[in-house]
């Protein structure tokens, strides 16, 4: 029942402020408030035929592939470091340090050590993301319960079978966080990376349309933009409770308690 209603108002919120956006901007003069209707239609012509494989699909591409690489190196070096405390002890204020460096800062610097290109894009959408899983993967494990670990020693599991059957899944929760926020970054980075460079993807159309003045074009690259975002958080959402079932179901039988 929950869930219903969850999915009913993840969707339903989205659908509910374009119709509030429709009436609000319907017979709009303003050159740079134009009507939902004149946006839409753009939005057909350029992302849904124009510009679909020559530029949606090239930021859907870049934004997977660096998030990929984010969570694969943030989870695997969250492990290490969990493992290693004498060693996280030295890692810790680099990791801090570069954290608390803005993401979109550090694009200027991918550019002149990378160049301008895809490259440019998937390191820094990877870089920019790693920091969010890898801090939680360290603090999830970190805080595995002792008794967990106890009951691993007697039954003599070998390292293999103590991350994949007790560390994983008790700091599972906590990853997943890291994993979410770290999608967010991405998607924020992968925007900002894209009006720099060569003149392709969602975020370098967009900002051509606003230089251009082509004000309609701009809204319906910032609709698009909102879409994905929606959708991949929902679709990030849908799979983490799915994944895990077991821990929702846990605290929901601890509150009924």
């Amino acid at each position: 029942m929950r869930k219903t209603l969850y999915i009913a108002l993840g969707v339903g919120t989205p659908v509910i402020l374009l119709g509030l956006w429709f009436a609000v901007s319907a017979g709009s003069t303003n050159t740079f408030f134009p009507p939902l209707s004149t946006i839409l239609v753009r939005f057909q012509q350029l992302w849904i035929f124009a510009h679909f494989s020559s530029d949606v699909l090239l930021s859907l591409r870049n934004l997977l592939i660096g998030y990929a690489i984010a969570v694969v190196a943030g989870i695997g070096l969250g492990f290490l470091l969990a493992m290693m405390p004498r060693v996280r002890g030295y890692v810790d204020p680099v990791i801090h340090l570069f954290r608390g460096i803005p993401a979109v800062a550090l694009i200027p610097i991918l550019i002149s050590l990378v160049g301008f290109g895809i490259e440019m894009r998937i390191v820094s959408i990877a870089l920019a993301a790693v920091f969010p899983t890898l801090i939680a993967t360290v603090d999830g494990l970190r805080g595995v319960d002792s008794t967990l670990k106890d009951v691993s020693s007697v039954y003599r599991l070998t390292v293999s079978e103590r991350l994949t059957r007790v560390y994983l899944p008790a700091a599972g929760p906590q990853i997943a966080s890291g994993m979410q926020v770290s999608l967010q970054t991405a998607f924020v980075v992968m925007i900002a990376s894209e009006m720099l460079g060569p003149s392709d993807g969602i975020g370098a159309m967009t900002l051509l349309a606003q230089q251009s003045f082509m004000i309609a074009d701009m809204w319906s690259g910032i609709l698009l933009l909102g879409v994905i975002g929606f959708a991949a958080n929902m679709i990030f959402e849908l799979g983490r409770r799915r994944v895990l079932a077991w821990y929702i179901g846990s605290r929901k039988m601890a509150r009924a308690a």
